[in-house]
């Protein structure tokens, strides 16, 4: 992106070097060491990562949102009220008069009735948030329109029950995009989809003023948002390795640390200048078995599998203070939620299965592993206890653009990941472990269950009348016998649930560990 002028303190601080001794931080920035080699992109339309949805909820803001500490509690953001049809399928948004863009330019229903058609119309990956209410590229300019000179319509092709409509908003998908900054650098008809992959059009407390990929993002404070951020930028430094992370902490270089391991984190909770925060997340971690390698094919091998992992292990070491075990592909917070881990290390029960499945010598495997500390050691606790049964097990090591692309196209064998909610509604992990509506390699819709390959037949039209349930108790309890159906015979094998843990320097206040990826903030942080 076009790189704009950043003040001596910020352009000496991205220069210092790792071994260099200051004696902190400029005082009005914050600066994290961060793995963020997942961003792609900027583009609230196609953001559907964990690091760059973290940016985007700092620097835009959406229609709809949340109370961090108690997710039951939804708000108008942009939007200042909102009401519901009589049949249930139009929802009318009266627009917060008086916003603005950080370019200045006021921030209008025409711009958010833009937004809503453009992730829609785009297509990119998180567009089947919007979508799965009936929207598409041919009918999006006329079920989501103007009401008014500040209300916006979006009509649905169903009655589904309010809150999910409600929660869909809150995604980073829902963000709302400065029109008018958009169609100045539109190239080819693209709505800005090019210019805005490395450059900003938002309303969020802070800016987004450069981003160098595996290197580094600079925040800046946005002048136009009404609620005044204390610092007056942020920057996020991609450092990979922990240890790093740990030596810049102590140092005072970097004000946060990211991704320590446990036993960094045991370490710097000692030093009387840091402290470490935690809270939970609403993140679980899974292993996809791509359907299409015929041993994983068997049902035998899949529960085999579920079998050969030593989920308490993992918890109490590698992932220590880091997760909890947790075997639903619902995480606790949610509605409906599955409390019940039936599986542990059973090595002989697997061997049973194996031969059962005619594989009583195991086989051999590939998974593809993003290279982070974590997830490696995962993955080796994993390749060691599927031995003991005879499943080898080859890691492939690479970046996480890598292998969520070869995830993404299903060339994988089995892939370890982490899954974030998308929204705070039951239907979000529902919609992708256990329903796929065409198993074709061409399929539109890609949920998790398609990139393994899976098709889990009557699952998929349960889902779908989940949604439409209106009575919460009946919704839950269909949500529980869905999670105990993927549970007992579906492609993933989920082994814990992400407590996400940060250290900081003492004098750092105000940072928000939310319950989704996108819901952590540092827009109000102050530093001492």
């Amino acid at each position: 992106m076009s790189k704009l002028l950043m003040s001596a303190a910020v352009v000496g601080l991205m220069a210092t070097s790792f071994s260099a001794v200051r004696a902190a931080t400029p005082p009005d920035t914050l600066v994290e060491a961060w793995q963020i080699d997942d961003v792609i992109s900027l583009d609230p339309a196609e953001i559907f990562e964990f690091s760059s949805s973290e940016i985007a909820g700092n620097t835009y803001e959406r229609l709809i949102n949340y109370d961090p500490k108690d997710v039951s509690k939804i708000f108008g953001e942009v939007a200042e009220s909102w009401t519901v049809s009589p049949d249930g399928k139009t929802f009318t948004f009266k627009i917060r008069p008086g916003k603005k863009f950080n370019s200045g330019n006021p921030l209008t229903a025409e711009d958010v009735v833009f937004s809503l058609q453009r992730a829609v119309i785009l297509d990119k990956s998180p567009a089947f948030i919007i979508g799965q209410f009936g929207l598409t590229k041919d009918n999006a300019k006329d079920k989501i329109k103007l009401a008014g000179p500040m209300e916006v319509s979006v009509e649905l092709d169903k009655a589904y029950a309010p809150t999910f409509v409600l929660y869909c908003m809150t995604s980073t998908v829902a963000s709302v995009v400065d029109k008018k900054l958009l169609l100045q650098n539109e190239k080819d008809g693209d709505m800005g989809y090019a210019w805005l992959k490395t450059h900003y059009a938002g309303s969020g407390p802070y800016a987004i003023r450069d981003w160098k990929a595996n290197e580094v993002i600079v925040l800046e404070r946005n002048p136009n948002y009404e609620k005044k951020t204390p610092l007056a930028r942020v920057i996020i430094r991609h450092i990979k390795e922990t240890a790093t992370q740990r030596l810049l902490l102590e140092k005072g270089d970097v004000d946060i640390a990211r991704n320590l391991n446990p036993e960094e984190l045991a370490a710097v909770a000692k030093n009387p200048d840091i402290k470490v925060e935690n809270g939970p997340k609403g993140t679980i971690y899974y292993l996809g078995l791509n359907q299409k390698n015929p041993n994983l094919a068997k049902p035998e091998v899949r529960e085999a599998m579920k079998w050969l992992v030593d989920y308490a292990a993992i918890t109490d070491t590698i992932m220590k203070n880091k997760g909890e075990v947790h075997q639903s592909f619902l995480p606790k917070g949610f509605l409906g939620e599955l409390n019940e881990n039936p599986y542990k290390l059973d090595v002989a029960k697997a061997k049973e299965l194996l031969a059962k499945a005619g594989l009583k010598d195991g086989f051999t495997v590939t998974m593809d592993t993003r290279s982070t500390p974590e997830i490696t050691g995962i993955a080796q606790a994993i390749q060691q206890t599927m031995a003991q049964a005879g499943i080898k097990i080859e890691i492939i090591p690479g970046d996480s653009k890598q292998t969520l692309t070869k995830y993404r196209a299903r060339q994988h064998d089995i892939y370890i990941g982490n899954w974030g909610a998308d929204y705070q509604d039951p239907n979000t992990n529902a919609d992708t472990f256990a329903a796929n509506d065409d198993n074709s390699d061409t399929a539109k819709a890609k949920p998790l269950a398609w990139r393994n390959a899976w098709d889990p037949g009557p699952l998929t039209a349960k889902t779908r009348a989940a949604v439409l349930e209106p009575d919460a108790a009946k919704r839950a309890a269909m949500y529980k016998e869905l999670q105990k159906a993927v549970l007992a015979d579906g492609p993933f094998v989920t082994f814990l649930q992400q407590i996400e843990v940060i250290a900081l320097r003492k004098n750092v206040d105000g940072v928000i560990i939310g319950p989704s990826f996108d819901m952590n903030s540092v827009a109000q942080a102050t530093k001492k």
